[in-house]
């Protein structure tokens, strides 16, 4: 199973093994306060598409088809990371404050259709 979960919430025995997808470490939160289990920088969208996002210079759909592009130059990252989230849970980390509209749920949803 794959799941997302915030940076800031708690950390639980449910969460499995713990991905954080940012490229920027999280604000506020120290390196050793945060319990994950690999930082994969390569899984997040490249810094220019995140700032158009952020910077409104385009929309979620815009950026969701966008991100799909650049992570298909990611292939066997992800199918080992998905491989692993068949086998057992596997939490994808964020910092973003929409929990509905992020990157992480769109790479969950990738990640899920490689398996």
């Amino acid at each position: 199973m794959i799941q997302c979960k915030r940076v800031y919430d708690a950390a639980s025995d449910s969460d499995g093994y713990r991905v954080l997808v940012d490229r920027l470490w999280p604000r506020g939160v120290k390196k050793t306060d945060l319990p994950y289990d690999e930082w994969n920088k390569d899984l997040a969208p490249s810094t220019a598409l995140r700032k158009a996002l952020h910077g409104e210079a385009i929309d979620f759909a815009a950026f969701s088809e966008s991100y799909h592009q650049e992570l298909a130059a990611h292939q066997d990252e992800g199918k080992q990371l998905a491989a692993r989230g068949k086998k057992s849970t596997v939490t994808l980390l964020y910092a973003a404050k929409d929990t509905q509209q992020n990157h992480a749920e769109v790479l969950a949803t990738w990640l899920r259709s490689l398996v």
